[in-house]
């Protein structure tokens, strides 16, 4: 069962918490926190935005305004619920996290 996100960029329900390094350790959503299982492997990649499709336009020395982060890691209420997928983004020049989706952990793909 995925339970996707329609628009992320519309969904403020959501917090991300990371450790120093910048890894998610909990993410709370609809009004829940999910722990992010340390006994897992958590994958991190970056993309890139298509900024040509975006007409974004930024002063000289702004900064990368085409890396996109991601995150996809596994997430559980508690130690004995079972495991859920969420994929996590940040746009460039973005301080908040977006949450792409919530899955159930066999139905992940590969991407990065």
């Amino acid at each position: 069962m995925t339970s996707s996100i329609e628009a992320p960029t519309q969904i403020n329900d959501h917090q991300v918490r990371t450790d120093a390094a910048g890894k998610p350790l909990a993410i709370r959503h609809d009004g829940r926190i999910w722990l992010v299982d340390p006994a897992t492997d958590s994958r991190h990649w970056c993309g890139r935005d298509a900024w040509w499709d975006t007409r974004r336009t930024a002063a000289v020395g702004s900064g990368d305004l085409v890396s996109i982060e991601f995150w996809r890691v596994q997430v559980r209420l508690d130690s004995t619920s079972a495991l859920r997928t969420a994929t996590l983004r940040r746009e460039p020049l973005s301080p908040q996290w977006l949450l792409d989706n919530v899955s159930d952990a066999d139905e992940t793909t590969e991407e990065g």
